[in-house]
């Protein structure tokens, strides 16, 4: 094989992609109240949202251990090898990956490697595979793919809003007042991301309607030139409500192409039941 993209599995590779064996996603697992649950094929979407409803515990993820990744990049024996991990501010993916990196080239020095940490999440990391993927086709080598899918993550912008700010208030990514002051008034926020990869409120808005459309109108004054552009929107258990953001954005846009792409385990853990997540 050629090349290959690794991704972990906050990132939602569709199956198409992953049928013609050049996508592999490696797993998280996330606990709830002692149920283990590993985030592959076998993750129950509405499962989850159950079990994460009626459990009075924050749910615990753990990332993937280097063996993991290691066998991740050695399966298909490809030449040049792209990997995509969550920001490295949120998990110790990232930091997995690499070790794992670190013993691939020793055993194989002739074939390449590279991490890249996404500063995002979920749909960033499926744009920033796809980038790769793209770069590597048209011919340039590997150097050239990495630097400029680099400075695609540099040049990449995140968005989200949230149905419930519970999980995030609970894992410490928010204050409890700003929790709480947004439950009591219905006050949704508009988050993005650093470009360290940290989440960082943009805006907010009275219910989630209002915040959606907040959220449009800042990546339209942000994005420029969207036609040589894909965006991505991912949606925890609300297809209709990204749908809705999608014929929004088009009223006034043209991207080269729009994924809309339902969550993953860990994305369905940090989104929540109703949570909209964007990336272009």
């Amino acid at each position: 094989m050629d090349y290959k993209i690794v991704i972990d599995s906050c990132g939602e590779v569709p199956e198409e992609w992953k049928q013609e064996g050049r996508y592999e996603n490696v797993p998280l697992e996330i606990d709830v109240d002692g149920c283990r649950i590993v985030d592959d094929e076998s993750f129950d979407q509405a499962d989850f949202l159950r079990r994460v409803a009626a459990s009075p515990e924050c749910p615990k993820s753990s990332c993937p251990s280097p063996e993991q990744y290691l066998q991740a990049y050695e399966r298909g024996e490809a030449g040049c090898v792209y990997v995509v991990t969550l920001s490295e501010q949120l998990s110790g993916s990232y930091n997995s990956a690499v070790l794992a990196m670190n013993l691939f080239q020793e055993k194989h020095p002739d074939r390449q490697i590279h991490v890249f940490n996404s500063r995002s999440a979920s749909i960033g990391q499926t744009l920033i595979g796809r980038k790769a993927e793209q770069l590597h086709l048209s011919g340039k080598d590997f150097q050239e793919v990495v630097r400029e899918t680099e400075q695609y993550v540099q040049d990449m912008n995140t968005y989200f809003v949230l149905e419930s700010l519970e999980t995030l208030r609970k894992n410490g990514r928010l204050t409890g007042l700003k929790a709480f002051v947004a439950s009591a008034l219905n006050i949704k926020p508009v988050m993005g991301a650093t470009p360290e990869g940290t989440i960082c409120q943009l805006s907010q808005a009275r219910g989630i309607n209002k915040a959606l459309k907040k959220m449009v109108e800042i990546m339209k004054r942000e994005v420029k030139d969207p036609a040589g552009k894909i965006l991505a929107i991912s949606h925890c258990n609300c297809l209709e409500r990204a749908l809705g953001v999608k014929r929004e954005i088009e009223k006034d846009m043209k991207f080269q192409d729009i994924l809309v792409l339902n969550t993953r385990g860990i994305s369905s853990l940090y989104a929540n039941d109703g949570g909209i997540i964007m990336c272009v």
